[in-house]
């Protein structure tokens, strides 16, 4: 048999049996022995004889007897099997064998008689102890000539039976590290399946109106494990369903896993599924109730089973009495919900590992067994019976909620789900709307319960709703009529928040004066000073200069820059100081103590190059050594400030508390922006009670609170060449010596560059390879980060949740220097595949302007205007023309008023007028100066004519009558940038054509020289006039290429 054994495992877990059997509690404390024997039954899935030789050798050996006795282990098994376990029964240099009994295996015999072979484990067992009774799985029953022969043998000897299934059990049921990871891969499954299959397709059946029956769909999800996109990467081979999928609804419910789907259609109420997936022999369960448009009774009997469910994780710990637990959570029903105690579910869960349902660790009221660390358990409460008061219907009258996970047993924490499927309302309520509800309600619909983000997400994907209306406004109606009863809040909401405001003054902060030495005596006594040279105090950054004789000394922040020059024998050391008209570097202003005292601007000194008799150096040299160290002590001055300068406003955070358990939510091999030091660092993100750590291989550490996480986005890499999570924070953070707000972490998912220089050929079995190996790179990265984040909300309760980008609503746009692909979130506008990143938070956003839209324009702006007007626009450049629209539906989805011009408005003088004077501002009618009354092009020049700025004006006719009496090279510049661009008419119209016009002009050129300058300027006004009337009649621009060639400019 080429299958290689655990022999590791297999050691310990004997050697755990043993241990137990040894201590001798309960009914291993009766047996002499334990007999465990597997015949062949192809319709027995779970039975503990197998479940016992899968937990020792990994797999099921058919026709196989086990005989554990006190100093001796016996096998009889076929010849194939009996090769297998040689690898275990050879311990020889094997430490981990040691206290292990030894093995003895024996040759199953081909014809049906093994009596020698039966009378030697007859005989090891009279010599194990006391000889007289044996432990056995009672429920199992294998049928065969073989088993019929062993049981009878055993019964004729007159050896006593006792069932040691609920020992051992409790034996196996404490799962090691390797067990906890399959069973929680087994449970990843079983939530991929129900998320991306059954949910799915019953929001398809719902949407579509069809008429499915419950076994039919339970087919289909069993059919569904067979499709690898489902399993999460995992081999289809090893995944198999623990029981037939039970779906129910329609009044007819059972809260138990012994029933199966029956063949009703599925009814559109209260709709029950349990499904549970088996992986590698280990199991999983998870159960949830989806609602269609459930009353709100039914919605608060929800909320409160998904509070019971939470209690009921509180009481699941280590070393409490099942019984207790169970006792608790019925106390708290009884408490809280007292009418609903008859309709909790009579057990809530078992314990579960190689098999589905362990017997002996049900949570009911009866069981005294403990719970340990480690132990895995399915938990599964419901409210059966319950009456819908709204149901007219049989089928509506009656339903019953059901909801269960997979859980693990931690030490002093509550239970961890292990299953991290979404439950609460908006993740299961699907809400369909009817035709007259449909413009009211924008956040009732599929697009909620399919991203369970609230009404903003709803909006975003409001085409998966079910029922469209089909006697509604056109798009552009409802916008406009939205839009309008949006600018009627905005100015009312805009003044109250002002008023509230008002009289908040910011207090400007005086500039740190510098005080070298606060008294004489510590003032330094060196020989330079007496001997009149320049002295640097590197301990109080001060230098000491000579001043009319008297050391003077001056405080390194006084010092503006400092300079050297050498001129023929002497060196000149310039010094420049600060004093008030200088400026002192960007916001800070000129900010001074005492700004009426008297300052020196500037010092120089000289001193020879050369070197007299007796002179130990040449003079120079202490200003050469001073230029030097001022230098110095200034760089390490401005560090310091400026790191102090970053500090400042830094608000102090919580300390993250560290959880150390191994099962914490952690993804490695990510890199960090901002980087933490120079070079960019790989390292671990790994979430604990209250926050995230990330570890770098360097060991440098960076902690992130949840409570101080704005905005947690995942980018995922669909179109990306990484995958980004993303932490948009309330409060800066301090690492790497600045101050950050937005941090992520990220790793690439395929190459960034591309070897130009290599031969590319379409069918390269290399490039094949290697673009295959890049897309299971992609999924590989995308479920670990996936999964990572379905953990941490869950360990936060999901009080932090991550926002995912819709792409499909994305636009180009140029917030910075480059272009980058702009994505709206359910609460944000982020790009943050490039650096630095764009974080927009929309409940901050009072309005956004498009500036330069214009038929004739590809492009156009987006400024983003804030509810605190002393914060700075955003600005989004170079925003396609084709993405208008679509940007317009989005953010009248989202509540947020809108307004477009023409023009390109100076915002800082605007918003600096309405901070002055808001009352002035919002009597002038507040914001609807960007609200032209129609969209028409006439519109347009009357705005623009009243618009006072300072910026280009792109209108034709008016100002061409205001600067009549400019020259006629103003003209020629604008009719050729604005006014012909305006025009539209037919060549058959009356007026000059282009070479009369130049001709009078040439002439009009001719007679000025001889007529005085008054005439001159005359004939000029009459021309540009002439040319002006002649060219506004015909309102025809000649071809491009015709009128510069022969157009004059007027000397």
């Amino acid at each position: 048999m080429a299958v290689n054994l655990d022999k590791e495992a297999y050691y310990r877990r004997i050697k755990r049996l043993y241990s137990n059997w040894k201590k001798g509690e309960d009914e291993f404390g009766k047996v002499d022995a334990i007999v465990v024997s597997v015949g062949v039954d192809e319709e027995i899935v779970y039975a503990k004889s197998t479940a016992i030789q899968t937990w020792l050798f990994g797999y099921e050996l058919t026709d196989t007897i086990m005989v554990f006795c006190d100093t001796k282990i016996i096998f009889l098994a076929s010849k194939k099997k009996v090769d297998f376990l040689k690898q275990v029964a050879i311990t020889k240099g094997n430490e981990n064998a040691n206290g292990v009994p030894p093995i003895t295996l024996l040759t199953r015999e081909k014809n049906e008689s093994n009596k020698a072979n039966f009378d030697k484990m007859i005989e090891a067992i009279r010599g194990s102890k006391e000889g007289k009774m044996v432990g056995v799985f009672s429920k199992d029953k294998f049928p065969g000539e073989y088993m019929k022969s062993w049981n009878d043998t055993i019964t004729a000897e007159g050896l006593e039976k006792a069932d040691i299934s609920a020992v051992v059990a409790y034996t196996m049921a404490v799962k090691e590290d390797g067990e906890l990871s399959l069973m929680k891969k087994a449970a990843a499954i079983t939530s991929e399946v129900y998320s991306k299959f059954f949910k799915e397709r019953v929001m398809e059946i719902v949407d579509a109106d069809e008429k499915v029956r419950h076994s039919k769909l339970a087919e289909s999800v069993e059919k569904a494990i067979e499709e690898k996109k489902y399993l999460g990467g995992a081999d289809p081979s090893t995944v198999e369903m623990c029981y037939p999928p039970i779906i129910q609804s329609g009044g007819n419910y059972s809260l138990k896993f012994s029933v199966v789907s029956d063949k009703n259609h599925m009814h559109f109420g209260a709709i029950t599924c349990a499904m549970g997936i088996r992986y590698k022999s280990y199991c999983s369960n998870l159960v949830r109730t989806l609602m269609v448009d459930p009353p709100q009774e039914m919605q608060d009997n929800y909320n409160f089973l998904l509070l019971v469910e939470e209690e009921l994780l509180k009481q699941l710990k280590h070393g409490v009495k099942i019984s207790d637990a169970y006792n608790a959570v019925q106390e708290y029903v009884k408490k809280e919900k007292s009418d609903l105690v008859a309709k909790l579910t009579k057990n809530l869960g078992f314990a579960m590992g190689i098999e589905f349902r362990e017997g002996s660790l049900v949570l009911n009221t009866k069981n005294q067994y403990k719970l340990k660390k480690g132990m895995v358990l399915s938990v599964s409460l419901g409210f059966a019976d319950l009456v819908n008061k709204d149901g007219k219907k049989d089928e509506q009258k009656k339903y019953a909620l059901f909801i269960g996970d997979t859980i693990q047993i931690n030490e002093e924490d509550a239970a961890t789900i292990l299953t991290p499927v979404k439950k609460k309302i908006k993740n299961v309520g699907i809400f369909l709307k009817n035709d007259d509800e449909e413009d009211e309600e924008e956040d009732g619909d599929d697009a909620e319960e399919l991203l369970g983000k609230g009404a903003r997400s709803a909006a975003l994907l409001a085409d998966r709703t079910r029922l469209l209306g089909k006697n509604e406004m056109t798009a552009e109606e409802k916008r406009r009529a939205h839009q309008k009863e949006l600018a009627n809040h905005l100015n009312e909401e805009a003044k109250r928040r002002l008023t509230e405001q008002k009289g908040e003054q910011q207090i400007q902060k005086a500039r740190k004066s510098n005080v070298s030495y606060k008294n004489i005596s510590q003032m330094p006594r060196e020989k330079d000073i007496r001997e009149m040279k320049i002295f640097i105090d590197k301990k109080y950054e001060t230098v000491v200069m000579p001043v009319f004789g008297i050391a003077t000394p001056f405080h390194i922040a006084t010092i503006k820059n400092i300079s050297m020059s050498v001129e023929g024998d002497y060196t000149y050391l310039r010094i420049n100081f600060y004093v008030p008209g200088s400026s002192l570097g960007r916001q800070e202003g000129n900010i001074f103590p005492n700004p009426d005292a008297t300052f020196v601007k500037e010092i120089t000194y000289r001193a020879s190059n050369l070197k007299t008799p007796g002179d130990p150096s040449v003079p120079s040299t202490n200003l050469q050594n001073a230029f030097r160290i001022i230098k110095e002590v200034q760089k390490r001055y401005k560090t310091r400030e400026a790191e102090e300068k970053e500090k400042e406003g830094i608000v102090k955070q919580d300390s993250l508390v560290i959880n150390l358990n191994r099962s914490n939510p952690k993804l490695k091999d990510l890199y960090i922006r901002p980087n933490i030091a120079q070079k960019r660092m790989q390292g671990s993100l790994e979430a604990h009670t209250n926050g995230f750590r990330f570890t770098s291989v360097r060991g440098d550490k960076v902690d992130i609170l949840y409570n101080n996480i704005k905005h947690a986005i995942f980018q995922p890499c669909d179109g990306e060449m990484i995958i980004v999570l993303h932490f948009h924070l309330r409060n800066a953070i301090m690492f790497g010596k600045r101050r950050h707000t937005d941090v992520q972490f990220y790793t690439e998912v395929g190459e960034i560059t591309t070897d130009l220089g290599k031969h590319q050929h379409m069918h390269d079995r290399d490039d094949l390879y290697a673009e295959q190996m890049e897309r299971e790179m992609r999924h590989k990265l995308k479920s670990a980060f996936k999964n990572f984040i379905e953990k941490v909300e869950t360990l936060t309760k999901e009080e932090l949740e991550f926002e995912v980008p819709f792409r499909d609503l994305g636009f180009q746009g140029a917030p910075y220097r480059s272009t980058c692909l702009l994505q709206p979130t359910s609460g944000s506008l982020v790009n943050t595949t490039e650096w630095p990143p764009f974080v927009v938070t929309l409940d901050e956003v009072e309005l956004v302007h498009f500036e330069r839209v214009q038929f004739h324009l590809k492009n156009f702006d987006v400024v983003i205007v804030y509810k605190d007007y002393n914060k700075k626009v955003t600005m989004i450049n170079a925003v396609p023309v084709n993405s208008l629209d679509p940007i317009k539906e989005w953010l009248n989805s989202c509540d947020i008023k809108y307004t477009e011009g023409v023009q390109s408005l100076n915002w800082t003088k605007i918003m600096k007028t309405i901070v002055d004077d808001p009352e002035g501002f919002f009597e002038q009618g507040g914001w609807s100066f960007l609200d032209p009354e129609s969209e028409g092009s006439g519109a347009e020049e009357d705005s623009e004519s009243e618009m006072e700025d300072e910026t280009f004006n792109p209108s034709g006719d008016e100002e061409e009558e205001e600067e009549g009496e400019d020259s006629d090279e103003d003209y020629d510049s604008e009719t050729e940038d604005s006014n012909y661009s305006e025009s539209v008419g037919s060549e058959e119209e009356s007026g000059k054509d282009w070479d009369e016009l130049e001709e009078e002009a040439r002439k009009a050129d001719r007679e000025s020289h001889y007529e005085d300058d008054d005439t001159a300027a005359a004939a000029a006004a009459n021309s540009s006039s002439s040319i002006n009337n002649n060219n506004k009649k015909r309102k025809v621009r000649p071809p491009a290429s015709s009128h510069p060639s022969k157009k004059k400019r007027r000397s």
